[in-house]
């Protein structure tokens, strides 16, 4: 089943959902490069790691011990040592997994262009959110990568490469956004900003100086993800809003889509 939206799906940017389509993105998006690139290149997934103290999650099974925790006087017997005081320690934080796309060259498997799809994590203030995503994009710049960095989400502070205040200065009103840093042009950015009811854009993806770009439209790889992700059974349109929410003029617009099709009463 396709998407009923023309391009973004703003149901599909919930936090239980957006990890999902994150993941299906990098995987077909590889494969349409893949199916692209000029001989000497290659496009694989990678993924960086990193700790959210603020992300702890309770494990869903007990590994180590029994499936109650022991009684608090149990465990300080069991654990204290004579005449020291016992003091509880903070949450183990769970590490977090995010893929990205990497554009080699096949002969020495040097990093060419590296390909981002913004992760709420990503946007999130703090060392292990959006400070690292900004230090990974200086190392790209100075290592001389090309960087491509795609926006599907509303909310969250500003965090790709091209400076906001410049961003909108140039588009003006927008919802998402694509950013390409071309390591040849350094001092420019290159963007196609749109709106909820645009269609999702065809990106240029840089490779080395000399060698001309390919190009991938981005709309083709979110439908397949949409379908073969079985999305459509996920969203809810039915017992869920958009989170962030929609203003009242995209939600009366989306709310029509969704009856137009079906999807809602």
């Amino acid at each position: 089943m396709p998407s009923p939206f023309p391009g973004m799906d703003p149901w599909l940017e919930r936090p239980s959902v957006f990890p999902g389509l994150h993941n299906a993105l990098v995987v077909y998006f590889q494969a349409a490069l893949n199916k692209l690139l000029p001989p000497g290149y290659t496009a694989a997934n990678d993924n960086r790691v990193y700790v959210d103290p603020e992300l702890n999650r309770v494990p869903d099974v007990g590994v180590f011990g029994p499936d109650e925790e022991p009684h608090p006087d149990v465990a300080a017997t069991s654990f204290a040592y004579a005449g020291l005081l016992a003091v509880a320690a903070d949450p183990i934080a769970e590490p977090l997994v995010e893929p990205y796309l990497e554009i080699r060259s096949m002969d020495d498997e040097r990093l060419v262009t590296a390909i981002e799809f913004v992760s709420p994590a990503n946007k999130k203030p703090g060392d292990g959110g959006r400070t690292s995503y900004q230090q990974k994009q200086g190392e790209f710049r100075l290592s001389g990568v090309n960087l491509v960095e795609v926006d599907l989400l509303r909310g969250g502070k500003h965090a790709t490469a091209v400076p906001e205040h410049r961003l909108r200065q140039k588009a003006g009103e927008f919802d998402y956004h694509v950013s390409v840093t071309v390591a040849a042009i350094p001092r420019e950015f290159y963007v196609a900003a749109f709106r909820l009811a645009d269609r999702l854009p065809t990106i240029p993806i840089p490779l080395d100086e000399g060698v001309s770009s390919v190009t991938i439209d981005l709309q083709t790889v979110f439908d397949r993800v949409y379908d073969e992700g079985a999305f459509a059974g996920r969203v809810k349109y039915d017992r869920r809003q958009p989170d962030p929410p929609l203003t009242p003029e995209q939600q009366a617009w989306a709310v029509s889509i969704l009856r137009a099709k079906g999807l809602l009463k």
